[in-house]
């Protein structure tokens, strides 16, 4: 099966798409790694983006999208691919629809973690990393990994250490440009979710909406309902 997904910052949509890639043993490829490698193995197409990025431009789609579906085609990602972070804009959606189909391979599935804008804003700035081990989930927003409360402070709610915040956990105009280009409607990351939306029927996808609001568990018991 090969799988978009989609879902803002503060959605749990890596979280989501892990389990995925466990549950239905295809490969979870992430875009911003797939650029790394490029650049790091000095291929062709990521000397191209390495000129861009050390202008600090966006790398053009030309060379993103034949980078992304060269990765989709190696011999790891025959049993199925999951990609995440991919398409963020409509122009984005389109071009990748017409090179997947391009290369032989079919769209299966796009899974949209559906979280208001707000709430994935609170869960980005709740989040706070234990001194012991960064593994240990909390996040003062929601209740169910909510830490321990001592005194006045917080404290991990597994083991009882101490809490810290990442300084661009709590950057709010970060935040609200990375969530800018997700949740605009007309050009950005939704308009490619609805491009998705719209062909859906006539290309055979399945489209999975989920609703972020509950805990981690919820949404994985509704998401593998829903993949069978």
């Amino acid at each position: 099966m090969n799988i978009l997904i989609f879902g803002p910052n503060g959605s749990g949509k890596g979280t989501q798409g892990t389990l995925v890639q466990k549950e239905y043993n295809v490969v979870h490829v992430e875009s911003g790694v797939i650029f790394r490698e490029n650049i790091k193995k000095g291929t062709e197409i990521g000397k191209k983006a390495k000129e861009y990025i050390d202008r600090g431009e966006l790398v053009p789609d030309g060379i993103t999208i034949p980078m992304i579906v060269s990765r989709l085609q190696e011999p790891d990602c025959k049993n199925g691919w999951l990609l995440d972070g991919f398409p963020r804009s409509i122009e984005q959606a389109k071009a990748l629809d017409e090179a997947v189909e391009k290369a032989g391979m079919k769209l299966g599935c796009v899974i949209e973690i559906v979280l208001p804008r707000e709430i994935a804003k609170n869960r980005i700035m709740g989040r706070r990393l234990c001194a012991n081990d960064n593994n240990h989930p909390n996040n003062i927003f929601i209740d169910a990994i909510k830490p321990t409360q001592k005194g006045d402070d917080f404290v991990c709610r597994v083991c009882g250490g101490a809490l810290s915040a990442r300084s661009d956990d709590q950057d709010e105009v970060a935040i609200g440009k990375r969530h800018d280009i997700y949740y605009d409607t007309k050009t950005g990351t939704m308009a490619a979710v609805n491009y998705f939306k719209d062909v859906a029927a006539k290309k055979g996808i399945k489209i999975i909406e989920l609703d972020g609001k509950p805990g981690v568990k919820e949404v994985t018991e509704e998401l593998m309902k829903k993949l069978k």
